[in-house]
């Protein structure tokens, strides 16, 4: 362990000599969902050597996109029927009734069911029999991305983590080398598998898409935006600084850290971060993400998703529909209208 101040370096984390592709051989894949996920899982995992089958659904887009791929798409039942490494790759919300109704009648002993996010393991929404194992491979990246990167000879890294009833756990795991395998033959191996829980996996990325990546950026643009917008300044130009130089910043910061991007911005851009940053995550803004994380941690963010799924979405899809109809979402497309073969 490095101690980082009061933070402790502690991950373990696993390449490509780490890993067995043996672990799969003879094992039949079934890849369920051919969406973001699904088509990167199904096409890295084919080309590298493994028997890939895919169930989507007969007349959606995906399903003619892995026809375009070399698929033959099958109905989830006969797939989960014929494979021993099923991989979940459906919407969260999704997963539980075809878990129940067409995966758990027809699943083996001695399968293998993988997951890409730990939502509905963390959750107890998905219960396996006693004699079908379970393990995470997590890619930290969309499906476009852990394409791309394969074939470019790359990967995404991922988290990777077996459930917490497995014995052993860890290394000595026969599931964990299996995910590990998988986790190979996605590339990810290449750049790095970092071992943690399902747990961890799906807290901390609740937590993130919360309070940063989607819920607390896209409220600071949107809240940004229309302060610059009610003081008078042109709607196009608040759009530029407020949401479409956010990117520029963001790929500073991935390519070198808060350091690497503070050195390649302005001295007065850096200034105004220093004081000005602090000013508007206050002792308020903290609480209320310890708020968001209890909520997470305790199951009431879980319990209150799988409750609006259960009786519709209504709720979901009024937020929804109010939300694509903003003046930003307006001004943002003629924004990129405007860009269209100059970004």
């Amino acid at each position: 362990m490095v101690a980082l101040g009061e933070c402790v370096v502690s991950a373990t984390i696993h390449r490509d000599a780490n890993a067995d592709l043996a672990q799969l051989a003879g094992k039949t894949i079934a890849v369920l969902g051919y969406g973001s996920q699904g088509h990167a899982h199904a096409l890295n995992l084919r080309d590298s050597g493994c028997s890939v089958l895919v169930a989507q659904r007969r007349g959606s887009a995906n399903y003619d996109r892995a026809l375009d791929d070399g698929f033959q798409p099958l109905d989830v039942a006969e797939a989960a029927g014929r494979a021993q490494v099923i991989a979940i790759l459906l919407p969260d919300e999704a997963q539980p009734d075809v878990f129940r109704r067409e995966i758990r009648p027809n699943v083996a002993p001695g399968t293998l069911l993988v997951f890409a996010h730990g939502f509905n393991v963390r959750y107890g929404q998905i219960d396996p029999p006693p004699d079908v194992s379970m393990a995470l491979v997590a890619p930290l990246g969309p499906g476009a991305l852990v394409r791309t990167q394969y074939v470019r000879g790359s990967g995404v890294p991922c988290l990777v983590a077996v459930a917490e009833n497995e014995t052993p756990l860890g290394t000595a795991s026969p599931t964990f080398r299996r995910a590990l395998a998988y986790a190979k033959a996605l590339g990810a191996t290449r750049v790095g598998a970092i071992e943690t829980t399902f747990a961890e996996e799906t807290e901390t990325d609740l937590f993130a898409e919360q309070a940063i990546t989607c819920g607390g950026l896209t409220a600071l643009m949107q809240a940004s935006f229309q302060t610059l917008v009610d003081a008078g300044y042109q709607p196009e130009i608040a759009y530029f600084v407020c949401v479409h130089e956010v990117r520029q910043i963001v790929d500073l910061v991935c390519q070198g850290g808060l350091s690497h991007m503070r050195k390649l911005i302005s001295n007065t851009a850096e200034y105004g971060d220093y004081t000005r940053g602090p000013r508007l995550v206050t002792r308020e803004t903290k609480a209320e993400l310890q708020h968001i994380l209890a909520e997470i941690r305790d199951g009431r963010f879980a319990h209150e998703w799988i409750a609006e799924n259960q009786t519709g979405a209504k709720s979901f899809e009024t937020l929804r529909r109010q939300l694509q109809s903003t003046p930003m979402e307006e001004v943002g497309r003629r924004v990129r209208e405007l860009l269209q073969g100059n970004d």
